[in-house]
Order: structure tokens, then sequence, then C-alpha cells
């Protein structure tokens, strides 16, 4: 196939680290695309890998039990670790400054942190089971300072680190979304929407997960992509990408419903504006472009599973 014809091309230097194991834990740091190896809780070493070589590090941590979640801030300068699930682990990573340790817990009584997540190289948003909150790190100081805290229930998030854009599951069916914006120290409460479910279930209970849902940043627009599975019994049981745009003001409005043709597994990402839905059961590469309301991103079916 002549270079012309290319919608998705894999780099030359994939990045390699060790397998997951009973001693390795592996994660992903999507802000900045950085996979951390994670041997003995960081007793025995941590590598960090990104798609540069200048990104990767190597270090050891104390073993203070099971590493949950692991990420550095913006430029590497400050490492954040959770442990359990009422705080969250610092290191510095700054020239001259101290490299020991310093805690912060979460603010909400009885709240569990789902996660976190890194807006500005020393400003840092918790997730927990009862809101968000959000803080500025002084490195300096071995502490953190509260800007801000929303409390709502949360059952799962996303984060889109190109908009600095929170979203939060919110409500028993978890089909309302609760987006957030982040910048230069503010968090600023965006419009929640509505996610339309195929199948409303009574009683009432989670019914969206995050798998069906990602974010990404197509064309300079934020947009919540929905992966909506059709009943087999409808007259058109093949799933559906639908895109809807979240604007910094004013109301969320779908924009775009983007034909699979087809059911089962899948996984949604952006690259360079391409919409790609990864089909794990097919292992087809087959390109599609549909839209209810107007021509669209083109939508690909790629598998990148080990099988290909």
């Amino acid at each position: 196939m002549s270079e012309e014809h290319y919608y998705l091309e894999l780099c030359e230097n994939p990045v390699q680290f060790e397998n997951a194991s009973s001693v390795n834990n592996v994660f992903f740091d999507e802000a900045n695309k950085q996979v951390f190896a994670v041997r003995s809780g960081g007793a025995t070493g941590v590598v960090v890998k990104g798609p540069e070589d200048k990104s990767s590090v190597a270090f050891r941590m104390d073993d203070k039990g099971e590493v949950k979640c692991i990420k550095f801030s913006i430029g590497n300068k400050i490492l954040a670790v959770q442990r359990t699930p009422k705080s969250v682990d610092f290191i510095n990573f700054i020239p001259d400054y101290p490299h020991l340790e310093f805690s912060q817990e979460c603010k909400m009584k009885n709240a569990s942190i789902l996660g976190f997540c890194w807006t500005n190289w020393n400003e840092i948003v918790f997730i927990t089971d009862q809101g968000i909150e959000f803080y500025q790190v002084l490195p300096d100081k071995r502490s953190l300072k509260l800007l801000k805290s929303q409390s709502i229930n949360v059952n799962w998030y996303m984060y889109c680190p190109e908009t600095a854009v929170i979203l939060l599951s919110t409500t028993f069916q978890g089909n309302v979304l609760q987006p957030f914006a982040f910048k230069s120290g503010t968090m600023s409460k965006m419009s929640k929407f509505e996610i339309e479910l195929p199948v409303v279930p009574k009683p009432a209970k989670l019914n969206l997960s995050e798998r069906d849902i990602a974010v990404a940043n197509i064309y300079g627009q934020l947009y919540v992509m929905y992966l909506k599975h059709h009943s087999r019994t409808t007259d058109s049981p093949c799933a559906e990408v639908i895109l809807y745009q979240l604007p910094r003001e004013g109301s969320c409005k779908k924009t775009n419903v983007l034909k699979l043709n087809t059911t089962g597994k899948f996984a949604l990402n952006v690259v360079d504006n391409l919409v790609v839905v990864h089909h794990q059961s097919t292992q087809l590469c087959v390109p599609r472009c549909r839209s209810a309301h107007h021509c669209c991103t083109a939508l690909l079916f790629v598998c990148l599973w080990p099988a290909c």
C-alpha cells in the first residue's frame, strides 16, 4: 500500500516495557503519554517511558503498599502516587528541592479517591465518589493548598488533557455528565447534559459505563463520544458512535452519528482528528464515514490486538 493511502500508521519506534505480572504493575498516563512499570511497589524500581527517549526516567521508591495510580505533573516536575482510597503521596523531582515524600488526604469525610488529574505542573484535581477537590501543590513547602471543591455524587470520570476538562458521571444510571474546566488556578462548572440510553432500567441502576464514553479534541472542538449498543431485538441492532459537541459556554448538543454496521466490543480513540474504533472480534480494518446530520470525521475500524 502506498503512503498516500494510509489512514493510520504506527510509529517505527514503539514504547517497550516489561509486561504486567505479580511483581510488576503497568500504568499509562494519557496527559504525558507515559507508561509506568512499577516493580514491587517501586522498591525495586520504577521505569517511565514516553514517545521520546528524553522523557524516559528511572528511579526507586519505598514500598508503602500497592500503587493504585501514578502520574508525573507536566514536565516531570512532581510525582503523584495513590496507594490508599484516602490520600495521594507526592515526591519532588525539581532540582535542589528535597526528594522526600509528602502526602495529602481528601477533605471530604468518608469519601474515596477514584483518581487524580494534573491540570498544570503544580495543580492537581482529586476526583472522589463525593465530588472533586482542586489543589495547588507547593513543592518548596511540601504541602498542598485547596483552591476549590465541589460536592457531587460521582460514579466515574474522564479527563481530556488537551482541553483540561474533567467529565463526571452522576445520578444512579450514570448518564448525566457534569463537565468542569480548569485553567490557571481556576475551576469552572460547565453545563451538564444527559446521554440518551437505549433502554432505561427499572429499578434505576448504573447503566452507562466509562468504557462506552470517550472525550477528545477534534478540529479544535471538545467532543464527548458515546458508544451506543442497541438491543438485538431492535430493527437495527448495530452499534453507533454518537458525538456530542461540548462548548465552554452554552449547552451541549448532539452533532454526529457514526454507524458501525456491526456489534461487539469496541474501544475509542482519536488520532490526528480521525475517530478510531477498535473492534475486537472481527479484527478488520474497514473505513466508514456516515453521519445522521452532516458529513463528519471519517470513522475507521482498526484492530490493535496482538492477534491482528
